[in-house]
């Protein structure tokens, strides 16, 4: 899963001012242990995007609440196919379904 994370300058900025910035990040990805996390601006917004392994939906929260928490951030998930997923996605037979 990809998970999408688009943090509003006011509450990034406030934790970089006080400090916090560097270790508030630090403290989710070392508890989230995301496979890849990469950082960016977003829409003019400091962003990230995280590779993440999510068996149940149930686990959503447990990804999203500390980027709530510590920056308001706004969060997506996205699924996606490595290569070899889509290569057992049967895109051949689907002419047959879909003529």
């Amino acid at each position: 899963m990809l998970m999408k994370v688009q943090m509003p300058p006011q509450h990034f900025n406030q934790a970089v001012r006080d400090g916090t910035a560097g270790a508030k990040l630090q403290k989710i990805l070392e508890t989230l242990k995301p496979k890849a996390a990469y950082f960016t601006a977003q829409n003019g917004c400091r962003g990230g995007i995280l590779v993440i392994d999510i068996e149940n939906p149930s686990q959503i929260p447990f990804y999203a609440e500390p980027f709530f928490l510590y920056f308001d951030a706004q969060v997506e998930f996205m699924p996606y196919m490595s290569p070899q997923d889509l290569a057992q996605a049967g895109l051949e037979k689907m002419n047959e379904m879909w003529p």
